[in-house]
């Protein structure tokens, strides 16, 4: 028994907190997907949508915090119980993920009127976040996303029924304990091509570890559960005031918009119509691939009869939400992308919730680029009629484009914020904290 709470204390702390550091180098990423599923076309819990940001910070913060206290043993009955809980709420909300019908609608009543509206399907619930699509080219698909808790879930209930044998650490529990669970952290890096993880890690043990020298029993406990969360909120904090740590989406510094355009494959089809042989009354079905009788007076279409089937599925490219268009309705997106000098893009996605301390910082950069040679556009989901009325208002001397709003919350995670691009690749990104120099971004070209 003590071996196997041993291997399951190493699996299920270890994944917590790889999947906790993941979340939390993007917290507002996390908090978009919550939104998605608040939605009242979702789970019917708008009035969640203001609370999304505090309510992924949180989750993030339980499950770093509880997959330290796993590995450490603090406090294992709070700590099983919110364990079999957050697993159990992950597995519930991954099935409802699964299960939920595109084509299902939902009742709403509007102006004492009873509506029916279209359910919306959220097709990735981001349990890893953006890593998966990042790293392995491609997320889990809900039923893959609810056998990884199902399987995580098998791991957790002996921690759960058994916790009364787990104590906190001995000298020689650790040394079991803390090594095993870092080579399996090194695995997660490497799968996820990213080694923060293991170097938080290390250094959340060593203070661990150093709080053991000083204290003992349930003091020791808790302080150890504060370190946790003192270093896991330190470092959402810095993720949030200037951007994640590890970009994993397709707007990444170094990443090419235009080759992602061109990795996208429509779909391969076969399409089967059906004859009918005047003559004999014979009905036959024929691939459209092959000659059929389209043009035999002897034939006729049977209507209704025709049927597709996909031979191979299509490739959607990350990217072919990007599009940019001017006040006309013009496409610049062409234009944009193929300019082979920098393009300094200022990044709005709404104009009413767009900070605008730092617009100064902004106004100073283009300022400069502007008298290099430099495009500048800002970019922003917003009315054309608001975006003009903040122009003027902060003396936002370029012109603005529009282009989706979920869009530019993937581009970056600041409003505004600032992306320099050129020949279609990113060189570099900044948030709205973080503004640079004209001489700083001029760097990013090198």
């Amino acid at each position: 028994m003590r071996i196997l709470l041993l291997i399951c204390r190493v699996l299920v702390g270890a994944t917590f907190i790889i999947s906790g550091l993941i979340k939390a180098n993007d917290p507002l990423g996390f908090s978009y997907k919550l939104e998605e599923y608040f939605a009242p076309s979702a789970l019917g819990l708008p009035w969640l949508i203001p609370f999304s940001v505090a309510l992924a910070m949180l989750a993030c913060l339980a499950e770093v915090v509880l997959g330290f206290a796993v590995l450490v043993g603090g406090r294992m009955k709070l700590a099983t119980w919110s364990l079999l809980g957050l697993t159990l709420f992950f597995g519930w909300l991954t099935m409802y993920t699964a299960t939920c019908d595109p084509l299902g609608q939902y009742e709403v009543v509007v102006n004492g009127a009873t509506e029916m509206r279209d359910v919306t399907c959220v097709t990735d619930c981001g349990c890893f976040g953006d890593a998966m699509k990042g790293s392995l080219g491609r997320s889990l698909t809900p039923w893959e996303s609810f056998a990884k808790d199902m399987v995580l879930l098998v791991f957790v209930l002996p921690l759960f029924f058994f916790r009364k044998r787990i104590k906190f650490n001995t000298w020689g529990d650790d040394l079991a304990l803390l090594p095993a669970s870092l080579l399996l952290l090194v695995f997660f890096c490497w799968v996820f091509s990213w080694w923060f993880p293991l170097l938080f890690a290390a250094v959340v043990f060593a203070g661990y570890l150093a709080i053991k020298r000083l204290a003992e029993g349930p003091r020791a406990e808790w302080m150890t559960a504060a370190w946790v969360a003192v270093a896991t909120i330190a470092f959402m904090w810095y993720c949030m005031a200037h951007l994640p740590l590890r970009d994993y989406r397709p707007y990444a510094v170094g990443k090419s918009i235009p080759a992602q355009q061109q990795e996208a494959k429509p779909p391969v089809n076969l399409t089967y119509v059906s004859y009918r042989n005047l003559t004999t009354g014979e009905v036959q079905e024929y691939s459209t691939a092959e000659p059929y009788p389209w043009d035999d007076p002897n034939f006729e279409h049977v209507a209704n009869s025709t049927r597709v089937v996909e031979l191979e599925p299509g490739i959607d490219s990350q990217v072919q939400d990007f599009m940019l268009f001017n006040a006309e309705g013009d496409d610049l997106t062409d234009e944009v992308l193929s300019a082979s000098g920098p393009v300094l893009l200022i990044v709005a996605k709404t104009i009413n919730d767009t900070r605008t301390d730092c617009l100064p910082s902004i106004n100073a950069l283009v300022a400069q680029a502007q008298e290099a040679g430099w495009q500048v556009y800002g970019l922003t989901s917003s009315s054309y009629e608001l975006t003009e009325e903040f122009r003027h208002t902060h003396q936002s001397m370029f012109e603005f484009l529009t282009c989706d709003e979920i869009t530019l919350k993937t581009v970056i995670r600041s409003n505004p914020g600032v992306v320099l691009m050129q020949e279609g690749t990113v060189r570099g990104k900044w948030h709205c904290n973080d503004v640079p120099t004209f001489k700083g971004a001029a760097k990013a070209l090198k």
